[in-house]
């Protein structure tokens, strides 16, 4: 069954490639077509594909703590995580696109916080860089609890959910990561100790009597948490290196935006956009924050809500003008 499954997938993809030839090169297509056409063929169909062994780099760090590659152990560890993700191209080549749009936000938060950059990484793998929300209810892009969200000082109610903000969110990780720092002197073990509790990691360190995270037998999740984060690192770092071929054209956009003073209660944020000229929709795009299409706001607290700029939802401005 296996090897039948293989045989159709190999028939479908010759066929496929077979259609899109015949199509570039068919004598129906209207000539002024053609060069659109065959600029799309060889943007998007491979002439050659080939699936090779990964050459690992000598030399690699996480937050300037280096990784003990000599080890047998973490080196195929890390092969494991780098194979993984670099054949895995269509959600590399996702995250690579979103990291253009949203590093822009998260790289000066962490600076300002003191946290090495390398912790952008962390979110890539919690979230894939979206407002993803776990079966165990952890929210947003750096995956918070609830409790533990509240715990970072983040407003958390049936109106609003600040886990959902990026920047908020984003300054709460970099708390807690900072306070794991200081209880375990590493910024690794600060990274193990965000996917299994700071009391997990002290707990393992104190039954296997090693401190270092390398040296540490973890379960299955925590044991791969760090190697994911460094393959990322080195795939998007080195896109070119792993295969990945595109141009800055092709990558999402940071769109920017001004913020609006709120400290009111709003009826009905359908109607608050439209005095913006957008639409709702992309209101809550930039604005996920935003549980519900009002504020009840009794405490009068000040909010501040993203309004895109003009001029990159032309569909949406047209709609509400």
């Amino acid at each position: 069954m296996k090897i039948l499954k293989t045989g159709l997938i190999v028939v479908g993809a010759a066929t496929v490639f077979f259609a899109i030839t015949e199509a570039v090169q068919s004598p129906d297509i209207q000539e002024e077509h053609k060069e659109v056409y065959q600029e799309t063929f060889d943007k998007n169909v491979a002439k050659v594909y080939t699936i090779k062994a990964l050459s690992i780099p000598e030399n690699i760090d996480f937050a300037g703590e280096s990784v003990p590659l000599t080890d047998p152990d973490i080196y195929e560890r890390l092969d494991r995580e780098l194979l993984v993700n670099t054949y895995w191209q269509s959600n590399a080549l996702l995250l690579m696109k979103r990291a253009n749009k949203y590093f822009p936000v998260i790289e000066p938060i962490l600076k300002e916080e003191g946290v090495p950059d390398d912790f952008k990484y962390l979110a890539v793998i919690e979230s894939g860089l979206t407002q993803a929300v776990s079966p165990a209810n952890a929210v947003g892009f750096w995956q918070l609890l609830k409790g533990t969200g509240r715990e970072l000082g983040l407003e958390i109610n049936s109106n609003v959910d600040e886990r959902y903000h990026i920047e908020k969110a984003t300054r709460a990780a970099c708390q807690y990561l900072k306070e794991s720092k200081e209880d375990f002197g590493s910024w690794t073990l600060a990274a193990a100790a965000y996917n299994a509790g700071r009391a997990g990691v002290a707990r393992q360190q104190e039954r296997q009597k090693v401190t270092d995270y390398y040296d540490l037998l973890l379960g299955e999740e925590t044991g791969r948490y760090m190697f994911r984060i460094l393959a990322l690192k080195e795939i998007m770092s080195n896109p070119y290196e792993y295969g990945f071929k595109f141009e800055e054209s092709d990558l999402y956009k940071h769109i920017p935006t001004k913020k609006v003073k709120v400290d009111t209660v709003v009826n009905d944020f359908p109607d608050f956009a439209s005095e913006f000229g957008v639409t709702y929709k992309i209101l809550k795009i930039h604005n996920p924050w935003l549980r519900e299409a009002h504020l009840n706001n009794a405490s009068r607290k000040t909010y501040y809500i993203d309004i895109p700029e003009e001029g990159y939802y032309t569909q949406g401005y047209s709609e509400v003008k």
